[in-house]
């Protein structure tokens, strides 16, 4: 199966994922990262429901991605490769010590770390610390964005998993980068994760409004 598997997903995903149109917006202020850029030194956030159009928006970036050490996350993490992704493993629940280290040697080294902010558990739409976390370790600053699909297939799952539809628009909205200091205490730490829960949340919106379509 991590054989063949990951092979099939990378060639019909790639297959789908071409005939994708992206529509960057952002907001007043905000240099986003463009699709097909080289990697910069920074963390990139959004919702794990995301996953699918930010593997294709980002494919020519080289950059490093937080997988859960699970099996479905070596089957992830196999695609990942296919796609030009690097991974390192853990999560919230599991090895998040060792895959923040990962990310940050990443982003000593000068790379792109990219984080979903809800973890690989949820809840949906509520950060985890980890994003915040690394934030402090490296010094980098926190990337706030939303891919929303003009038309998809929305999963019954805990993050409405979004399955964007074959020669869809998806917009890619960009909210203000979060700085967080490498001192903070632990009400300050609070508030930048708000901060950014609120960045992410606000990129959302906007891709929806952008869209014409009914929050869900």
């Amino acid at each position: 199966m991590l054989a063949v598997v990951p092979r099939i997903v990378w060639a019909l995903f790639s297959l789908v994922g071409h005939t994708w149109r992206f529509e960057v917006i952002a907001e007043e202020g905000v240099e986003p990262c463009l699709e097909g850029q080289q990697s910069g030194n920074y963390i990139c956030c959004f919702w794990h429901q995301c996953v699918l159009p930010c593997m294709i928006y980002f494919r020519h970036s080289h950059a490093i991605i937080l997988i859960s050490q699970s099996f479905d996350g070596e089957l992830i993490t196999r695609i990942l490769n296919l796609l030009g992704f690097g991974a390192v493993r853990g999560s919230s629940s599991r090895g998040g010590r060792e895959g923040l280290l990962g990310l940050k040697h990443t982003l000593d080294r000068g790379g792109t770390a990219i984080f979903t902010a809800d973890g690989p558990l949820g809840p949906v739409y509520r950060t985890k610390n980890g994003p915040v976390k690394l934030a402090q370790l490296s010094g980098k600053p926190l990337g706030a964005f939303h891919l929303e699909p003009a038309h998809a297939i929305r999963l019954n799952s805990w993050d409405h998993f979004l399955i964007p539809m074959p020669f869809t628009r998806i917009v890619v909205s960009w909210a203000q980068w979060t700085q967080v200091p490498e001192n903070l205490s632990a009400e300050e730490f609070t508030q930048k994760r708000e901060e950014l829960n609120a960045a992410i949340e606000r990129a959302r919106v906007r891709a929806y409004a952008h869209l014409g379509k009914a929050m869900e």
